[in-house]
């Protein structure tokens, strides 16, 4: 279970790949040292998943390059599994992250980058960018509603680290 499900392993660095759908959104969380501290804590403790609903379960807290991240999410009656492994992490005194890419058993195949970065104003700006195409029949079949999940949770996971400043 260790063998990603793609193939352009950090590109969520840089120019996303073409095929694929693209998300890039961001959200100020808050303000000052003590905020993105707090807010760097939580995401490299699965924080913004687990408070957006979905169980996490993860190898090792803080995440780093390696760690491998189980996600199980109900909708309804449906119960979904998401493993995805961490391609990369960091963590400075002005920015932290984490990207995971999606293993066999994941709904998508792709890549998710999660990032803090503390500017020089004290503005703390969580954003997300990610690239991702269906990869199960039912993620293939229900592809607007695959989507409108997809955007659901992005916003879920901006706002559970704003969640943090309090």
């Amino acid at each position: 279970m260790t063998r990603l499900t793609y193939a352009e392993v950090g590109a969520t660095a840089g120019q996303l790949p073409d095929g694929y759908h693209h998300v890039r959104e961001s959200l100020v969380i808050g303000h000052g040292r003590d905020t993105f501290e707090r807010a760097a804590d939580d995401l490299l403790a699965g924080r913004a998943q687990s408070r957006s609903g979905a169980s996490v379960e993860l190898s090792e807290v803080p995440l780093r390059e390696g760690s491998r991240v189980v996600m199980r999410l109900r909708m309804g009656p449906l119960k979904f599994t998401i493993p995805c492994l961490v391609v990369w992490a960091e963590r400075t005194s002005t920015s932290c992250g984490f990207a995971y890419g999606t293993l066999p058993g994941h709904p998508e195949r792709g890549e998710e980058r999660f990032v803090l970065d503390l500017a020089d104003s004290g503005t703390v700006t969580f954003s997300i960018v990610a690239f991702s195409a269906p990869a199960r029949w039912f993620t293939i079949l229900g592809g607007p509603i695959a989507r409108t999940v997809q955007t659901r949770m992005t916003r879920r996971y901006l706002r559970a680290l704003a969640a943090s400043e309090t």
